[in-house]
């Protein structure tokens, strides 16, 4: 017959067994408690309340559409025999109080320029720099028919600048974000500035009552 002495436990190793067990349970359901999911990448959503990827697309689509809408381009069309006028991207200086990813809006307005079909936009100077390089690559090694011959560019009309400035008034836990963009389209050849736009948006972010 087997003794059962050695099966004995004082009450207080079942409560320390029960305390590990109910903390390995928690610990393992909190594990599984992240969710990701995919969304729409024009869908809208603010988390911190700071610029975003829906900012610099609606802000970039809406600028440059009033840019488009002026009396330069007219007067441009004109001078020019109905040749579209060529333009390039400047810098655009991040003068706000928070990071945020120029390069980004850069693309955004590039983009909606060239999607408008009213203007050409040319390379900028590190993608220049990378087109140069294969030009004179296919001088060294490409056939005749196919090399693309030197001294074609394409120079620009107009340049595109402009600074995002940001105020912030914050008060406990809430806070108001106003960001100001201004952009500036200028004539390379006289440094004649055809148009100033400017964009402004404004962001509360808190928990209170208070509805902008």
């Amino acid at each position: 017959m087997v003794s059962t002495k050695r099966n004995r436990r004082p009450a207080w190793w079942w409560a320390c067994c029960s305390i590990g067990l109910t903390l390995s349970i928690v610990a393992l359901s909190g594990c599984g408690g992240k969710q990701v999911s995919r969304v729409g990448t024009d869908t809208t959503i603010d988390l911190s309340g700071r610029w975003n990827d829906t900012d610099s697309r609606l802000v970039a689509e809406e600028m440059i559409a009033d840019c488009l809408s002026h009396t330069w381009i007219t007067q441009h069309l004109q001078q020019s025999g109905g040749n579209l006028p060529i333009m390039i991207v400047g810098g655009v200086r991040n003068r706000s109080t928070e990071h945020i990813p120029v390069g980004t809006f850069l693309k955004d307005l590039e983009r909606a320029a060239i999607n408008s079909n009213r203007v050409q936009v040319v390379a900028d100077p590190s993608e220049r720099g990378e087109l140069r390089l294969e030009r004179a690559d296919q001088w060294e090694n490409a056939s005749p028919e196919t090399v693309k011959q030197l001294g074609q560019e394409l120079g620009a009309d107009y340049m595109l600048t402009g600074a995002i400035e940001t105020i912030t008034d914050q008060e406990g836990g809430e806070k108001v974000v106003f960001y100001q963009v201004d952009l500036n389209l200028s004539s390379i050849e006289t440094n004649l500035k055809v148009w100033a736009g400017q964009h402004k948006i404004k962001k509360y972010i808190g928990q209170s009552k208070y509805k902008p």
